[in-house]
């Protein structure tokens, strides 16, 4: 009676030894694919909205372009600062947690212009983040702009989203199914080798001794 699980368990892994190799790359990949797609169903999409805001010389001073162009790096990097955010929150409607999680910013190489994108999984408040970033760093170049001879002027309001940002289910399925078959492949290479597969020494091929003078006659 007390042998039978354990005799039971010996058979189940003598069954698992004895499957195909090639059947541990095929259950990975298997196993990815459903979980990737699982992944994408489960997950909700999400809507990313961009707003643009481009730096100015002041009517009282004419800075060369790379002096906008140095000021718009500066504001891109301090739009996610807290003095900014948290004049932001105000008409985003939302904490400056959530901003700071939410909202990012990017700047050209070539043209003095900031870019601030908000990512949302509603496309309403994706435009309303984006945008309220947008006020609050402009108001707060025009508060320095006596100093700096440079201030940020609104280029393009954020428009609502039309189509998630976020992957599809399809493509969360193909990046599952190239994981799981790659951990599948380190898997078999990884596994132990079976005892006398590869180790045993090849025998030697017999030679048959010199024959003697009686077996000749």
């Amino acid at each position: 009676m007390t042998d039978t699980p354990t005799r039971q368990r010996r058979l189940s892994l003598a069954r698992v030894r004895r499957l195909p190799s090639w059947s541990v790359l095929a259950a990975g990949t298997l196993v990815g694919g459903l979980l990737g797609g699982a992944y994408g169903v489960l997950t909700p999409p999400t809507y990313t909205a961009t707003s643009y805001v481009i730096a100015v010389p002041t009517a009282k001073s004419s800075p060369g372009p790379d002096s906008a162009l140095g000021f718009a790096q500066a504001y891109g990097r301090v739009a996610t600062q807290l003095a900014v955010l948290g004049d932001a929150q105000v008409w985003a409607g939302v904490p400056v947690r959530t901003l700071r999680h939410s909202v990012r910013t990017a700047t050209s190489p070539d043209a003095p212009m900031v870019a601030v994108s908000a990512t949302s999984a509603r496309p309403g408040l994706a435009v309303d983040m984006a945008n309220a970033v947008s006020r609050a760093l402009t108001r707060h170049a025009d508060d320095t702009s006596g100093n700096t001879q440079v201030r940020l002027v609104q280029f393009s309001r954020a428009v609502k989203p039309t189509e998630p940002t976020s992957a599809s289910s399809t493509v969360t399925a193909l990046v599952g199914t190239s994981a799981g078959g790659l951990l599948g492949g380190l898997a078999l290479l990884a596994r132990p080798r079976k005892p006398g597969q590869d180790d045993d020494p090849v025998p030697a091929a017999s030679v048959p001794g010199p024959a003697t003078a009686a077996d000749v006659r």
